[in-house]
């Protein structure tokens, strides 16, 4: 059996899940403009795992995300991964922010080439494209959104938090807009069973994730378990 605890905290949204060969078992989220992590994260770890009556022993691997996102979100959730890895003796995941925002749209809308974006700040956002077969058609960039920003994939859906910067800016456009897709530890599951059985697994006393923006939060002083 494969146990996984997952971590995301790339962006506003503090999110930790558990899965077991592949499939959700329990998912804890909270958004806040306030950047909770530091105050939720550990706590979520702690209720989910309780909650579902597992065993630390049984856990098979730390599964994080890896960016683009908020540079200490990021390096909170990290920390902690790094912390049960060692802790737990298991393996570290990573999982790319945006594939895992992608393959939630997909799941939604699987005929649709996806456009998933994080929000930047004023008119910026990281973005990834990916086809309908989730394979990627434009890399990850930093990008200021203008009228001519991605034309040339239209028609697209528009999804995470930096959907809603296009709503207005592209309202002539051939596209889709969904603004409940957004950054979930949800979207790791499957992607990171299959890293999983490939072994593809990180170096956790070397493993950094893409840190691309910077906000301020508190760092907490509760210990894990």
């Amino acid at each position: 059996m494969a146990k996984f605890i997952h971590i995301e905290t790339s962006t506003k949204v503090c999110s930790v899940a558990i899965s077991e060969n592949g499939q959700l078992i329990d998912l804890l989220e909270e958004s806040s403009d306030a950047y909770i992590h530091s105050e939720r994260l550990t706590v979520f770890i702690e209720k989910i795992v309780k909650q579902n009556n597992w065993k630390l022993n049984e856990i098979s691997a730390i599964v994080v995300t890896s960016g683009p996102g908020s540079y200490t979100g990021l390096r909170i959730g990290v920390s902690t991964a790094k912390g049960l890895c060692y802790a737990l003796s298991v393996p570290l995941i990573a999982v790319n922010t945006l594939e895992s925002i992608a393959f939630l749209a997909h799941k939604k809308h699987p005929e649709s080439t996806i456009c998933a974006m994080i929000d930047a700040r004023r008119m910026e956002v990281f973005s990834t494209l990916f086809n309908s077969d989730l394979k990627i058609v434009k890399p990850l960039s930093a990008d200021v959104l203008d009228e001519k920003t991605y034309e040339e994939f239209l028609p697209i859906l528009v999804c995470g938090d930096g959907a809603a910067k296009t709503k207005e800016l592209w309202s002539d456009r051939d596209l889709q807009i969904d603004e409940s897709i957004v950054s979930s530890a949800a979207g790791q599951v499957e992607i990171a069973f299959e890293k999983f059985k490939n072994v593809d697994f990180e170096d956790v006393a070397y493993f950094e994730p893409k840190y691309l923006k910077d906000f301020v939060i508190t760092p907490s002083k509760k210990k894990l378990f």
